[in-house]
Parts: structure tokens; C-alpha cells; sequence
């Protein structure tokens, strides 16, 4: 059976291509602005190219130009794989993809120039979040749509995850995202004071648990079990898994506002939900990385397998870190510090782009009946991405943790010790390492986009042809 003709592959191509375009697009502007906290110089007096404006266009590209497509792909790829049928509408699909596209590309026009509602990981003004509106709707109709006509009566547990992020993001984005537009380019939120904080961390915050955690776990339960041969570990723990990460992750949002206007009762109510929400994301870890029991020799030889390990290694310790960060005592400490960016980045490189990357190295072969080019190349885009991770994050804590001692130490008489400048001036060295970091990922996606573009560039070189089938 000829998989390409029973599927709409070619949404999925077209989302897997520009996966891998948007993240050196996304990652560029990073080391972009990396660069800038360390030679200033490097907006060139212009605008649009300081720090500011750039900062923003690097989280959603790399949030929701690079992740997101990475979900778009591999969403409705395994949902047709899983379910056993086409897509039910290949002309909504075509308005998802380019409606997305499109979505992007405002975003690359209106946020360097200062068009913004300054609302973390929604900083896009009225037009666009409409459009989004829609484009989320049609998705969502094109995903359950194909779920509803499934030729199984099983609905897998990666479609489980892929449901919850669909349906979770289309609620956050309509309500932190309510408005009142005065003019094109500038609107204001319906929300006063603390209460606008609250809705924007509740969004910010489960932004990160349903599109940057729970669409990532379908990957996984998904691409790790097919990438290994091997059932995953416990489907009972991935059951289990699925439910107590959106019954808690939910709640959590609060933690962002600790010693804040928020009552503080809601920030300890979001503290213990925190805490709480380490035992569902350890058990979907264990599971994972156990779903390799009595396959760990396949890391030795398969370099795609070893990105989703790795990836569910920075899940496990980068969960084990946000309820430890959320916690008041220690949050004291971390708040408004590198530490935070340390973490935000092993969750963002560590979890969301290796896994990615080690899904689109696996759909690659599968969507274009082509041999990936070199394994040597995937090897060294995996050594690269470790590294830069590692001097990134390893950066970022010290720096963190020093600024937060720095700006606590107070002498005899109660005068601080050290000025603001005096901490900024010991954050360079580890400013530097980041650049480093950050420019030593970003090399291993262009090598990742090398070995794509030679990969499709070739002639075809059939793969192991396998029937459709649920998982």
C-alpha cells in the first residue's frame, strides 16, 4: 500500500520543511541578541535591531514559528498513521499551513517595529491574534475531524496529548487575548491591574504546560516507541501521565507572580500546584526512557533515538526545576535572575528542540521515500546541540545565582553592597559562554538543514516499506 497516496503527506512535508527553517530563523536572532548583552554595539543605532525589539521576535519564532510547526507535522502525521485515514479535508490542511505561514510572517513585520501589546508569549496585536483565532479553529477541526472518521476504535495516547494542547491553547489564546482595539496597531486589554497578571500568567504558564509540554509528550509517545521497535514502557503510566498533567498543570500559573500585588494565597496555591505537577511529568519521563528496556544498545548506533532520550532527560531535570524554582523561599532567590533563563532554555532547547529535531529526522525518510543523506552529520548535529545546551544552561545558572546573592548582600548599615552596574559588569564572562553556546546550536541546525537539502536534493532511495498501522 502506497503510504503517500492513502495519506496527506504533503501538509506534513510542508510543515517538517519549515521546521527546520523557522528554527535557524528563530535561533539566529537569539545568538542575535546573546550578542548584543555582551557587545551593545550590535543593534547598529537602529531601532528595530535593539534588544528590545528583537527579544520578542526570537520567542515566537522559536515558540511558535519553529515548535509550533514542529506540532502542526508530526500532529497530523500521527494522527492519520494512528487513526488509519486520511485528513478530512486536504484544502483546510492547505489553509492551516499557509494561514500559519502567514501568522509568522506578521510577526517577523509588526514586532520589530514596536507594534506589541508587551504581553509575554503573546505580544501580537488584534488582527493577528484573530487570524490566529481562526487558523487554531481550523486546526482543530482538521485534527478531531480525522479523529472522528477513524478506522480504529482505539484513540491512541499521543492523539490524547495532541487534543489536549489543541484545545487548552485555542481557550488561553481567546481569553488572555481579549482587547480593545483603539486603532490597527494598538489595542488594550480588557483586564485591569493584578488581574491582567493573573490571566497572563495563567495563559504564559499553561502556554508552556499544553504547547511546549503536552503536544511534545504526543511526540514522544508517539516517535519514541517507533524509533526504538518497541512498545512504550507502561500505557497504563502514559494513561495516568495524561491526566495529571492537565488537572494540575492548569493551576500553576501563580508562581510567576510570587512577592507580587497577586493575594497571597494564590500564589501559594500556585506554588503547591508546582509541586504537585513534578510527579506526572517524572512518571511520562520514566516512561519514556524506559520504553528503551532491553533496546539501550540502539543508542550506541542511532543518533536520532539518542535526540529523544537526551530530550526526555532535559523533561525530567527541567521539570524537576520549575516546582523546585516555584517554591517562595528559593524563588527569592531566582526571580528576575539568569537562572530563569538557564531554565527556560533547558526546557526550550533541551526538551522542545531536541525532540523535534530527532522527529523530523525520523519523518524525513518516511515523507520523502529518502535515505537521510549522512548519519555522520545527524551524529555531529547531536554532539553540537548537547554542547551548546550545556555551556548555555551551565552559563546561566552561575550568572543566576550570583545576581540573586549579589542583590541580596547588604552591609552592616543596611545599605545595599553592590549597585546594579557592579552585578552587570560580573555577568559578562557568562554572557559570553551563552553567545558561545547559543552559536554552537545554531551551527547544528544549519548542518541539520545541509543534510535535509541533500537528503531531498538526491535521488530517490526507498525505505523499508511499512503498512499503515496504530502505532
Amino acid at each position: 500500500m502506497d503510504a503517500a497516496a492513502t495519506y496527506n503527506y504533503t501538509v506534513v512535508r510542508q510543515f517538517t520543511i519549515m521546521t527546520v527553517v523557522w528554527g535557524i530563523v528563530g535561533m539566529a536572532v537569539g545568538v542575535l541578541i546573546a550578542a548584543q548583552l555582551v557587545w551593545p554595539a550590535l543593534n547598529f543605532d537602529v531601532p528595530f535591531l535593539t534588544y528590545s525589539r528583537l527579544r520578542p521576535l526570537h520567542t515566537n519564532a522559536v515558540i511558535f514559528a519553529f515548535g509550533g510547526c514542529a506540532l502542526f507535522a508530526t500532529s497530523l502525521y500521527v494522527v492519520q498513521r494512528t487513526c488509519q485515514t486520511r485528513l478530512i479535508s486536504d484544502g483546510l490542511a492547505a489553509f492551516v499551513f499557509w494561514g500559519w505561514q502567514l501568522v509568522i510572517v506578521l510577526a517577523a513585520l509588526t514586532l520589530p517595529f514596536g507594534i506589541t501589546t508587551s504581553k509575554e508569549y503573546a505580544e501580537l496585536e488584534w488582527p493577528i491574534d484573530i487570524l490566529i483565532a481562526v487558523v487554531w479553529v481550523a486546526y482543530a477541526i482538521l485534527f478531531f475531524g480525522t479523529l472522528v472518521k477513524r478506522r480504529t476504535p482505539h484513540i491512541y495516547v499521543a492523539n490524547w496529548f495532541y487534543g489536549a494542547f489543541i484545545l487548552t491553547v485555542a481557550i488561553l489564546h481567546i481569553v488572555n487575548s481579549a482587547a480593545l482595539p483603539v486603532s490597527l496597531t494598538k489595542s488594550y486589554s480588557v483586564y485591569p491591574g493584578a488581574i491582567d497578571a493573573m490571566v497572563q500568567w495563567w495563559y504564559g504558564h499553561n502556554a508552556v504546560g499544553f504547547f511546549l509540554t503536552a503536544g511534545f509528550l504526543g511526540m514522544m509517545y508517539y516517535f519514541v516507541p517507533k524509533q526504538a521497535g518497541r512498545p512504550v514502557y507502561s500505557y497504563r503510566l502514559s494513561v495516568v501521565h495524561f491526566w495529571a498533567l492537565i488537572s494540575l498543570y492548569m493551576w500553576a500559573g501563580p508562581h510567576h507572580l510570587h512577592y507580587t500585588a497577586l493575594p497571597d494565597w494564590t500564589q501559594s496555591l500556585g506554588m503547591l500546584f508546582s509541586l504537585m505537577l513534578l510527579a506526572p511529568s517524572w512518571g511520562g519521563m520514566i516512561n519514556g526512557i524506559m520504553t528503551l528496556s532491553g533496546a539501550w544498545h540502539k543508542l550506541r548506533t542511532d543518533p536520532i533515538l539518542r535526540f529523544m532520550i537526551v530530550s526526555l532527560s532535559f523533561y525530567g531535570m527541567s521539570t524537576f526545576e520549575g516546582p523546585m524554582m516555584s517554591i517562595k523561599t528559593v524563588n527569592a532567590l531566582s526571580h528576575y535572575t539568569d537562572w530563569t533563563i538557564g531554565h527556560v532554555h533547558s526546557g526550550a532547547l533541551g526538551w522542545v528542540a531536541l525532540v523535534s529535531i530527532g522527529c523530523v529526522y525520523a519523518l524525513i525518510p518516511a515523507l520523502f521515500n529518502r535515505q537521510i543523506w549522512s548519519t555522520r552529520l545527524i551524529e555531529v548535529h547531536f554532539w553540537t546541540s548537547t554542547i551548546g545546551i550545556v555551556l548555555y544552561i551551565a552559563s546561566m545558572w552561575i550568572a543566576g545565582v550570583m545576581q540573586g546573592l549579589m542583590w541580596r548582600a547588604v552591609n552592616e548599615d543596611g545599605t545595599l553592597t553592590y549597585s546594579f552596574v557592579e552585578v552587570l559588569a560580573r555577568m559578562y564572562p557568562y554572557y559570553e559562554v551563552r553567545f558561545l553556546g547559543g552559536l554552537v546550536f545554531l551551527l547544528g541546525m544549519v548542518v541539520m538543514a545541509w543534510n535535509v537539502w541533500k537528503t531531498l536534493s538526491g535521488a530517490e532511495k526507498p525505505v523499508a516499506a511499512t503498512a499503515p498501522q496504530a502505532a
